[in-house]
């Protein structure tokens, strides 16, 4: 059986330290071990089977073929289909495969720009593999996924009518790279159908790991073919679209583009014709067929203007899908460029100044850390916050120090097998400036901080897509990023990624959770009396020694002590046991007198901050309302931790009743001390963070 949820989020953080999920060691996607399996194949003579994505119609998904259709598939492996199979024959160029009946052409453009950079296609594409003596059926490809690099095994069996591929094939029908990468990816998507439709950058991405740049042609930047240049000689990848047309068809435009389709970037160069430079952008249809038959297309007249040196370099009068056109034509024709990188150095065209790198993971949960845009001013404090300082640059990178030197990139995480199934939020991000007076404040900024302060960089609108960036100037000094959902209440994971010239010191704000911090302490109410007639009261109730078992305080606290303030029937016998268990320091199983008089007060405390903070006067706290809470009682706490306190102590309508409250805060208070004397200290190690989170949801 697996480990619980919240262990294994620990177990996924602490491999993902001990480097686990890099491109050098990546995660094992299912737990399938590209070794192993493939050792015991050998051993036992047989062809493997992926039990994961089997050959059949489920991983061939919905809506790709007519049902006639789908009862003709046979899924065959290679030496079944070709004579002399190959994984590659001659090297992997873009010009070895064609699209097949599926919409994915924005990852075969992709694949398109990834053939042009070895040592990125090595990683994604493991070259130890081939039909070989050690052939059993067994393929693995690489990708990154959402922060980590997992390998993805798969078996040999594609599908096929009438012994031809379905999906994307090779023009020499021996080789197989191609479809074999595609069904990897089909896989990671959850079906082949999953892959219909998307942009260039979202595969991009996936092979590199890196920073995804979209630039919109509409309104293209001033050096545009500069950086274009520039992108190219850093081993960059670049794909670009061509906008949608009336339909969702593919239609090709009598200038021989096809309409909402993808194509890769694979190449640039200027060019002298009648004695002015021209610059040119090569771009390839990934159909393999298809192309612009405007100005410098293959049989333009205007090749015979420039020098013979440039006809022979650049021309190649073949209908392969790739042809080139000037950037002019290319900002009119075509929507956006997305250029994906291992790092941005190439903007400013310096190599002195190096980018550096931040990468952190959140979580936005509904009535918790879901606050919204900033249209709603009263929740959208409760979002995460990072607080980040930005250093000077260095003396070298000076002279561009009002330039932008900050990318930020925010990116949301599915929660669904299935790509199809995904419906991404609007999304963005805003920033603000801390000044010297906010230099000592700790926790999160509240409501009035942003009552007050206008952002000084925020994305310019919020997408519901994978991913929204911005490039910004921030000067040194003290920022807050804020990413947030537009509407609030809206649960999703993200991953928030910084790269900035300067050195930055970035963490999480969301409340020192991390920290032990001794609070105000709360004089509870007169209601109870004093300490002796407490345990008068208590006297009647216990048993001949005078202690109370988890029952019999049962009934203390439901039928006396908080009688009519009970909203759900009262504590459970498990909740009783669980007090019992911390306030028990003389180990019977049993409360004492004194014991049970400083759960009293306790209650009491936490009763009256209960009331305090139950702004709506409903009798239960909303998750909002938790939070004020849990800082009314003089302690401090994240928003992960109080994340996991809302999973675990709220009802299914999302709110805490008294009960609950109490049981949530004397776990919570003695948790902390527990790990306060374990510690030793101010600061709680990782591990003792872990076993406390395991604690309070357990």
């Amino acid at each position: 059986m697996p480990p619980p949820g919240v262990c294994m989020n620990i177990i996924n953080a602490r491999h993902k330290k001990d480097g686990f999920g890099t491109v050098a060691n990546p995660e094992k996607l299912f737990n399938q071990d590209f070794q192993m399996l493939k050792q015991y194949c050998i051993i036992n003579r047989v062809r493997y089977i992926d039990d994961v994505f089997p050959p059949d119609r489920v991983s061939i998904g919905k809506d790709v073929l007519d049902p006639e259709d789908v009862t003709r598939v046979v899924w065959k492996r290679p030496p079944k289909i070709a004579p002399n199979p190959c994984f590659s024959v001659d090297g992997m160029s873009r010009f070895d495969f064609g699209q097949g009946i599926i919409g994915n052409c924005w990852f075969l453009a992709s694949i398109g720009a990834l053939t042009f950079q070895d040592h990125i296609l090595q990683q994604v594409v493991p070259q130890d593999q081939d039909f070989d003596e050690q052939y059993c059926g067994l393929f693995h490809f690489r990708f990154w996924r959402f922060g980590r690099w997992v390998d993805v095994v798969i078996d040999d069996k594609l599908p096929t009518i009438n012994d031809r591929l379905l999906f994307v094939h090779s023009k020499d029908p021996n080789e197989f790279w191609p479809a074999l990468l595609e069904k990897a990816y089909a896989k990671v998507c959850g079906s082949y159908s999953d892959m219909i439709a998307g942009t260039p950058a979202e595969a991009l991405v996936d092979f590199t790991g890196g920073v995804h740049i979209c630039v919109q042609l509409s309104e293209p930047p001033p050096h545009l073919w500069e950086m274009m240049y520039r992108a190219g000689q850093s081993k960059s990848l670049m794909g670009c679209g061509t906008p949608k047309g009336e339909t969702s068809a593919n239609t090709v435009l009598p200038n021989g583009l096809v309409e909402g389709h993808a194509y890769a970037v694979t190449g640039v160069k200027q060019v002298m014709s009648g004695g002015q430079a021209v610059s040119l952008v090569r771009l390839w249809n990934p159909w393999g067929q298809g192309e612009w038959n405007g100005n410098w297309s293959d049989r333009s007249s205007l090749w015979q203007t420039v020098s013979r040196q440039d006809r022979e370099l650049c021309l190649s009068v073949c209908d392969n899908g790739e042809f080139w056109m000037t950037l002019e034509d290319f900002c009119r024709f075509y929507s956006d460029l997305d250029i994906c990188c291992l790092c941005p150095d190439f903007l400013d065209g310096s190599s002195s100044c190096h980018w550096k790198t931040s990468f952190y993971e959140g979580r936005w949960v509904a009535g918790t850390t879901a606050g919204g845009c900033m249209n709603n001013r009263e929740s959208f404090w409760t979002n995460p916050q990072y607080r980040i300082r930005i250093e000077k640059l260095l003396d070298e990178c000076s002279s561009k120090q009002g330039e932008k030197n900050m990318l930020v990139s925010l990116m949301q995480k599915p929660d669904k097998r299935n790509r199809r199934l995904v419906q991404n939020l609007h999304i963005g991000f805003s920033v603000f400036e801390l000044t010297g007076q906010y230099a000592g404040h700790r926790g999160k900024f509240p409501a009035s901080f942003f009552s007050s302060h206008a952002p000084v960089a925020q994305t310019k609108t919020y997408l519901n897509s994978r991913e929204v960036m911005e490039f910004i100037t921030l000067e040194p000094g003290e920022y807050l990023i804020v990413p947030s959902t537009f509407n609030p209440n809206e649960t999703a994971s993200f991953i928030l990624t910084i790269l900035s010239k300067s050195e930055t010191h970035i963490h999480e704000n969301s409340g020192g959770g991390h920290e032990h911090r001794e609070g105000e302490q709360h004089t509870p109410s007169g209601e109870g009396g004093d300490d002796e007639n407490k345990r008068t009261f208590f006297r009647q109730f216990s048993d001949k020694y005078e202690e109370v078992d988890a029952e019999q305080l049962q009934s203390l606290l439901n039928d006396n002590i908080l009688k009519g303030n009970l909203k759900s029937g009262g504590f459970t016998i498990d909740a009783c046991r669980s007090m019992v268990a911390l306030m028990d320091t003389s180990i019977t199983g049993k409360l004492n007198s004194e014991e049970f008089v400083r759960l009293w007060k306790k209650i009491v405390i936490y009763k009256d901050i209960f009331f305090l903070t139950d702004i709506s006067q409903t009798g239960t706290l909303s998750l909002m309302e938790l939070r004020n809470a849990i800082m009314a009682s003089g302690k401090t706490i994240s928003d992960e931790m109080l994340n996991l306190m809302a999973l675990r102590y709220g009802s299914s309508s999302g709110v805490i009743t008294l009960e609950n409250f109490i049981n949530l805060m004397l776990r919570f208070e003695y948790m902390n001390k527990i790990f306060r004397q374990l510690s030793d200290g101010t600061i709680m190690t990782l591990r003792e963070q872990e076993w406390m989170y395991i604690s309070m949801y357990t």
